[in-house]
Formats: C-alpha cells, sequence, structure tokens
C-alpha cells in the first residue's frame, strides 16, 4: 500500500489521524532522519529490516529486527541512521483506547502494555521489547490482516478491526511484559480512582478525598496504586495532567497558563517545572517545536 494511503498526515511536527479511522497497520520504509515528532494517537513500530535508532527522552536505542517501540500519545521521538529502515506501523486513536479497549486497564498483560508499561522505570511513555520465532511471526499475521481492513468500510468492519488489534496487542503483551512486571488484576478501587481524577483534572484532589470517596484508607490506596501502575494516586494524577496539557498545548490556542489551570495547576511555576520534568521541554518549547513545518 502506497504511504499516501494511509490516514496520517502531519500539522507541522504533529503526526495525527485524518479521515476518523479508529486503527490501521502499515509498512513505512525510513532512509537517513525522520525528524524529532510527536503523534496524537498510539503508535505501535515493529521493526522488520533494515537499521537505524530512535531518538527520544530516553536517549538513542540501536534497532534490530523484531525490536517493539510503543509510545503513548504525546511522547517525542525521531529516526537516524537509517538505511532502508522498515518499520511495520500500528496506530490506533486515544478515544478507542478510552472506549473499547478501557477494560484492558484490569487486564494483567494488557494493562501492562497499553496502560503502566510505558510509564513504570521512569519510561516516559515508551514502552520498548523484543518478539522473534512464532510470536512475530504471529504478530506479522494480525497486522497484514489490519493492514488488509483499511479496504473494508469502518461501519461494517468496525468489530472486525477491534478484534484484529486485540489479538495483536495480546500477542504483544504476551511477549514483552518482563518479569516482576505482570500483576494481577487491578483493584476496582484503582480503576474507580484513575476515572474520578481524569473526569476532574482540574479539582483540587488530596489524598485524604479521595481515599474517602473510594471508602479505603489512605495508605492501602497508595500500595494499590503503586501495585498496579508504579505510581501513587497524586503522582498518577500528576502524569494525567502533563499529558492533557501537552494534548492542549498541540491541539489548541489558549495561553500556557491558562492551559496550567485547566489541568490543575494553576501556579505557572509549577506548572513550568512539572511539564519540564515530564517531556525534557518546558511548555513554550514543546508547543514551538512541535507546531514547526516538519522538514521532510
Amino acid at each position: 500500500m502506497p504511504a499516501d494511503d494511509y490516514p496520517v498526515a502531519s500539522t507541522r511536527t504533529l503526526l495525527h489521524i485524518v479521515d476518523g479511522s479508529l486503527a490501521f497497520a502499515g509498512h513505512y520504509l525510513h532512509e537517513d532522519v525522520h525528524p524529532i515528532h510527536t503523534h496524537s494517537f498510539v503508535e505501535i513500530a515493529l521493526v522488520m529490516g533494515g537499521a537505524g535508532a530512535q531518538r527520544s527522552l530516553a536517549g538513542r536505542q540501536q534497532l534490530r529486527v523484531g525490536d517493539v517501540l510503543l509510545l503513548r500519545p504525546g511522547v517525542w521521538h525521531g529516526y537516524e541512521d537509517c538505511r532502508a529502515l522498515d518499520l511495520y506501523n500500528c496506530v490506533f486513536s486515544p478515544e478507542l483506547l478510552r472506549r473499547e479497549l478501557a477494560w484492558t486497564r484490569a487486564d494483567p498483560w494488557l494493562g501492562h502494555l497499553l496502560w503502566t508499561g510505558p510509564y513504570a522505570a521512569q519510561r516516559r511513555g515508551i514502552l520498548t521489547g523484543h518478539v522473534s520465532g512464532d510470536a512475530l511471526a504471529e504478530c506479522v499475521e494480525h497486522l497484514d490482516r489490519l493492514h488488509d481492513l483499511r479496504a473494508q468500510s469502518a461501519e461494517t468492519h468496525r468489530g472486525d478491526l477491534v478484534g484484529r488489534l486485540l489479538l495483536f496487542l495480546s500477542c504483544l503483551a504476551r511477549e514483552i511484559a518482563e518479569p516482576g512486571e505482570r500483576s494481577d488484576a487491578t483493584h476496582p478501587a484503582v480503576l474507580d480512582g484513575m476515572r474520578m481524577m481524569e473526569e476532574k483534572p482540574a479539582y483540587h484532589w488530596t489524598l485524604t478525598e479521595l481515599a474517602t470517596e473510594l471508602h479505603v484508607a489512605p495508605g492501602y490506596l497508595v500500595r494499590l496504586f503503586k501495585s498496579a501502575t508504579g505510581l501513587p494516586p497524586m503522582a498518577y494524577l500528576s502524569r494525567h495532567r502533563v499529558e492533557l496539557a501537552a494534548a492542549r498545548l498541540l491541539h489548541t490556542d489558549q495561553p500556557i497558563n491558562r492551559i496550567g489551570e485547566s489541568v490543575g495547576w494553576p501556579d505557572q511555576n509549577y506548572f513550568a517545572r512539572r511539564f519540564k520534568s515530564h517531556y525534557g521541554l518546558s511548555a513554550s518549547t514543546y508547543r514551538e517545536r512541535f507546531t514547526k513545518p516538519l522538514r521532510r
């Protein structure tokens, strides 16, 4: 399939889905350098051939066949020293993650792949792994079928699309979760707490109030959250706020101080520190860098 058939376009250095597609898969071939950019969607790249390296907030990673890169929305990265670097990309919208795939938060394997793994151990929204042998072949089979669904109507094949995506994600989740990083099913108090904080990010949440709402002791809630997400509740809220702020920096023209207020950080200095700590860039630099024309 030619690259221009893919439903992804760049608005300066932000890549986004342009035709309302929920998910799709396709090959991308990179030579030399692919500039630093960010996405409004979840991206999973499977290295199929060639050579190259990824550059991101985590540093430089040399790539080899079978390597997997999962990036949450808003994370920046690029490729360099590419020589026929063949990536099989799987892309799906945050809306799909929040709706049809919301239940994956409670699944030990998929929850790690999509929700907790990209942030555990200070990964900053990027999860890496490796697949080979039968697992690699199975992943490619599911990606091929997902790729083929581009020719079908999303209205009549929505179930096929979500089902094929889940088969790919399940195969991947089984392979790249490291021992000790998988957990039991997520406690309901954690799931409810996540939803409550995400629905009201600007609210002045405290650990005591959240625990009271969830009918658990504060200390116990901290242990539950850390077991499920790697973070205590207030740190989880901070991460959600900074990701939400990044999306608003890219998708709105609101002043930076208003964005800080809208995500629960009215103190501009505090917002600036939190944002730079997470993304390695100030909010103004992040907005300026990813709203410049993308040089190909």
